[in-house]
């Protein structure tokens, strides 16, 4: 799903990663940070995709202070840290300001 944005301006925060072999329970743990980061205040929506083992993640907020609520949230916290010893061989994180948008929809 393409996420459902505001007008600009708001925040991206851009997480691309490569994965270790074996799910070690990743899966469980995505999606309960899906659920997290939807009751986060600030939060917009999310895109993600996944090929070849490189994962990009794609999160909307409303602004920095809501991005740093999250990255200090303690259960996402405990699970970046388990990212960095079991999930990820890399991962590189942009935090971006999101000026301008456009957008098709052929339906």
């Amino acid at each position: 799903m393409i996420a459902t944005t505001p007008a600009p301006p708001y925040y991206a925060v851009i997480f691309s990663s490569l994965r270790t072999e074996g799910d070690q329970g990743y899966g469980q743990a995505a999606t309960r940070m899906l659920e997290l980061a939807r009751e986060q205040p600030g939060f917009l929506g999310v895109e993600s995709a996944r090929e070849d083992g490189l994962g990009i993640t794609v999160s909307y907020w409303d602004s920095e202070a809501a991005i740093l609520d999250w990255k200090q949230q303690a259960e996402h916290q405990a699970v970046r840290e388990k990212g960095r010893t079991t999930w990820y061989s890399a991962f590189h994180t942009r935090v971006c300001k999101v000026e301008r948008s456009y957008s098709f929809n052929a339906v």
